[in-house]
């Protein structure tokens, strides 16, 4: 396959007409399917093919990019995808193509793995604050996963009950790097970190009550955290976390 810079050089020396240059980069990185680009070169380029943010995408519009993606051989992540538009999927010929499709109600991710790649030796731990925040929780444990890093959940072990998270540190501490989940005050990352030497990902979630501003005051605290070795995601970004940790894991 030619790079990118051989085929603008083809293009410069006239070897190539703009109309078969087009064609060749259009083929080789990424497909036009009408309502998106989809890239077909990020997992040469960053390691990581490209995930559909599935929120506010129509049920065909996220099946026709499944089918772009797996079809070239790749690996498919779906996030934030309700129940409702996943069983709206199930009508459409990508349910029949691939039935594979692998949908995670309490996470809200779509997973379809063609590769088989060994786990990594190390794993990334996620530790949640409360039953609430599970969700968020899952979204970072399983896109974790589907990057093939072994991952350790510890549940409900927010500071209200500090004793539930002192008796699991010593398991935190075998994990590469650590995800925190936690609403309300989101006190629970800056405590983690005072306890391990491993990174810390802290996610706000928009847990709590009306003074919480869906999430704002966990994520302000856990900015402002006093503990060194805290970095912080957007409010119930799950993924983020997720896919950052398999970074780091990967380094």
């Amino acid at each position: 396959m030619k790079t990118l810079d051989e085929i603008l050089a083809q293009y410069k020396d006239g070897a190539l007409g703009l109309a078969a240059a087009r064609s060749q980069i259009e083929a080789q990185f990424f497909l036009d399917i009408g309502h998106s680009n989809v890239d077909l070169d990020r997992l040469r380029r960053t390691g990581a093919g490209e995930v559909i943010y599935g929120e506010f995408k129509s049920a065909d519009q996220i099946s026709e990019k499944i089918i772009a993606l797996a079809e070239h051989d790749q690996d498919v992540l779906v996030t934030r995808v309700s129940a409702e538009k996943f069983d709206e999927m199930r009508s459409l010929s990508v349910a029949r193509l691939f039935p594979e499709l692998n949908f995670h109600e309490e996470a809200g991710l779509i997973t379809y793995k063609q590769s088989n790649l060994e786990l990594r030796e190390s794993s990334i731990a996620v530790v949640t604050a409360g039953t609430s925040d599970q969700g968020v929780a899952e979204e970072a444990a399983l896109t974790a996963e589907f990057f093939d890093n072994p991952v350790l959940r510890i549940s409900d072990v927010g500071v209200a009950g500090i004793h539930r998270l002192l008796a699991r540190v010593e398991d935190i501490r075998k994990a590469r790097v650590v995800i925190v989940v936690a609403g309300m005050e989101g006190a629970l990352p800056s405590v983690v970190s005072g306890l391990i030497d491993k990174p810390v990902i802290a996610v706000p979630t928009s847990i709590g009550y009306g003074a919480s501003f869906q999430g704002v005051a966990a994520l302000l605290g856990m900015l402002n955290s006093c503990a060194a070795g805290v970095s912080v995601v957007n409010i119930d970004n799950g993924f983020g976390a997720g896919f950052l940790a398999s970074k780091i894991n990967a380094l």
